[in-house]
């Protein structure tokens, strides 16, 4: 967006965040992503995979913590090894997953993730149904909720019943609280009955998040075929009054140039990133160098992931992002 756009929204939402409190709590799914140990191949003829934890929520999650923030983990994997090490990752990585559930009836969520050599990343999803899916209001830790500065969630927890009413009921407790609200797109076709039903769900909650972090493809997507890179699409097909910051990736603010490996978990770093630095500075919108500053910051949290393979594991620590902008 134009910098004049930029000065004058606001990160508050009604009733603002608690000052006191920096935490970031993320809602959603985690799994195990399976990444092939050779890049620019298909999944059909990747001749072995790579274990790797993941999930959009857990991994800005993730990098909230390794950037030196405080952030807590709330979903539901499988009560198997899978699931298990999922949590202990979290733990590991000093993030509070005191709000994970435990699923006796299905499994640990999977997913197969490549880049092949046309540049695209191919999707398989292993969820039928996952335990992920199966998420209950009654299992949410309401108090972490209400603890958080940040309520970070993305698109695929609106997908299936019981998790979507779930996530509505703790977006609902989040704002309560004077939570900002954290939306990323995340959008995942193939898990979606159909291009309508992803649309419509995506857009449902659009008018209600305070931060939305989309990527061109998204914005061509939700508005049926516009051009991305015209502000006027965003502006007036996206942008609605209660909307305090809309992050798309545009380039306005210079990127880093790193040789990418694997851009898997590049725009959950960003977020990472950019919301890390929101969590400790609600003004931030209020200076617009800082604010350039901070989104040079979140750029290179997501340069410095695409140059490993996995997502979690890739995971930038804030002395590794100063390094890269010779700070």
């Amino acid at each position: 967006m134009h910098s004049d756009d930029l000065k004058d929204l606001s990160l508050y939402s009604n009733g603002g965040p608690k000052p006191s409190d920096s935490l970031v709590v993320c809602f959603g799914e985690m799994l195990i992503d399976f990444v092939p140990s050779i890049a620019g191949v298909s999944l059909a003829e990747a001749p072995d995979f790579k274990k790797a934890p993941g999930g959009a929520p857990a991994n800005v999650a993730v990098g909230i913590s390794r950037l030196g923030g405080s952030s807590a983990f709330i979903g539901k994997v499988g009560d198997d090894e899978f699931g298990h090490m999922l949590a202990d990752v979290l733990k590991e990585n000093k993030v509070d997953n005191s709000g994970m559930r435990f699923d006796q009836n299905a499994r640990t969520a999977l997913a197969f993730v490549t880049l092949r050599s046309d540049g695209e990343r191919e999707f398989m999803f292993y969820r039928n149904p996952s335990a992920d899916m199966l998420f209950r209001e009654s299992e949410l830790d309401l108090n972490l909720i209400k603890q958080a500065s940040i309520f970070h969630f993305g698109s695929i927890s609106l997908i299936d019943e019981p998790i979507k009413s779930t996530h509505l009921a703790a977006m609902a407790i989040a704002k309560k609280s004077g939570s900002i609200l954290s939306y990323d797109v995340n959008l995942r076709l193939p898990l979606w009955p159909s291009e309508d039903a992803a649309r419509q769900g995506i857009m449902s909650i659009w008018d209600q998040a305070d931060i939305i972090k989309v990527s061109e493809d998204e914005i061509t997507f939700l508005t049926g075929g516009d051009n991305p890179y015209d502000d006027k699409v965003v502006l007036n097909k996206l942008f609605h009054q209660n909307l305090k910051l809309l992050l798309q990736f545009r380039g306005r603010v210079a990127g880093v140039k790193v040789k990418p490996v694997d851009t898997t978990g590049a725009g959950d770093a960003f977020v990472g990133g950019i919301l890390s630095k929101l969590a400790l500075d609600t003004n931030l919108y209020k200076d617009e160098a800082r604010l350039r500053e901070a989104l040079l910051f979140a750029n290179a949290c997501g340069a410095l992931v695409v140059t490993k393979k996995g997502a979690i594991p890739a995971m930038p620590t804030k002395d590794e992002v100063h390094k890269i902008l010779k700070y």
